[in-house]
């Protein structure tokens, strides 16, 4: 038992609100069974007050995407000083920052593919980069508003530009990789198992491959060979120390053995948020270090702080 009261902090208003409330029940659930008390906050613009209220000794932040996993709720929670799980202030904008990412990821000699960042307004008839690419929204998770660009496709994509995007005006043009999808967690100081996902459906993990049952496999631990193995492990760690990420961490990579068996490795970025659904892949990396679910949060819980 612990007489620590947590917060767990869920829902919010981006577009990621559902993956955050599927992410958080479980985890305030767990927290319970591990004896915690538990209060369960349901993020509006309000939060402030009602923390200030509440006077939780940890937050448990479960929010996603924008507000949530940007440095924004990080800093509410610095000005309250109420200690927090995942990472801080700045390794939290940093990481969603699909451009600047790249910058330090590279500049840390992690392996990352060409790409530019672009308003949308600038796309034109013709083709930013050679095909095939993908188009991000520079700030948004979960695969919202990724849009894949084929070889031989005579124009870029017309949602780019169409009153209907939700997304940002800012967008990263990548170079398309080809090959196998493969994450791995990160825990403190420790990289997790590699992880292939390999959607059942799509043949792009997206956001129904994410959080659908079924929707995609997950083998862990990935079958490639042990140098593929720890260097994508080795890359996951120096992703998650290169942006000053704390606590749990996924880094994502392409893996293209089309060639040879070392093939291509790329980096595609960092989440300081990661899924905690029962599909998600972090529990299940962390399951195969031999925690259970319950102690996979406790230890979120007990590692958290302020000053991140």
């Amino acid at each position: 038992m612990s007489d620590k009261h947590v917060a767990v902090l869920m829902g919010g208003f981006s577009s990621e609100r559902p993956v955050s409330l599927a992410s958080g029940r479980p985890c305030a659930d767990a927290l319970e069974a591990e004896g915690y008390r538990v209060t369960r906050v349901d993020v509006d613009r309000n939060v402030a007050s009602v923390l200030s209220e509440l006077r939780p000794d940890v937050a448990f932040n479960a929010l996603h995407g924008p507000f949530g996993e940007d440095g924004t709720i990080q800093g509410i929670l610095e000005y309250l000083e109420i200690p927090y799980t995942h990472s801080g202030v700045l390794a939290s904008a940093l990481s969603m920052d699909k451009g600047q990412a790249k910058h330090v990821a590279a500049a840390a000699g992690i392996p990352v593919a060409e790409a530019r960042v672009m308003n949308r307004f600038d796309f034109t008839s013709e083709h930013p980069i050679e095909p095939p690419y993908v188009v991000k929204p520079v700030r948004e998770g979960s695969s919202f508003g990724v849009v894949i660009v084929r070889e031989g496709q005579s124009h870029p994509p017309q949602i780019l530009t169409s009153p209907d995007w939700r997304y940002g005006d800012l967008v990263m043009v990548e170079r398309y990789i080809h090959g196998r999808e493969l994450t791995c967690g990160v825990m403190g100081d420790v990289a997790l198992g590699v992880t292939e996902v390999v959607p059942t459906g799509n043949a792009f993990y997206d956001y129904d491959a994410k959080y659908s049952d079924g929707g995609s496999k997950h083998v862990i631990p990935a079958q490639i060979s042990p140098d593929v193995y720890q260097n994508i492990q080795s890359y996951a760690l120096k992703a998650h120390q290169a942006m000053g990420c704390r606590g749990v961490s996924r880094s994502d990579f392409r893996y293209d053995d089309r060639f040879s068996e070392n093939g291509e490795i790329i980096w595609l970025e960092v989440n300081t948020q990661p899924g905690m659904t029962p599909t998600s892949l972090v529990p299940e990396m962390a399951a195969h270090a031999g925690y259970s679910f319950g102690e996979l949060v406790r230890w979120m819980v007990e590692d958290a702080s302020c000053l991140r």
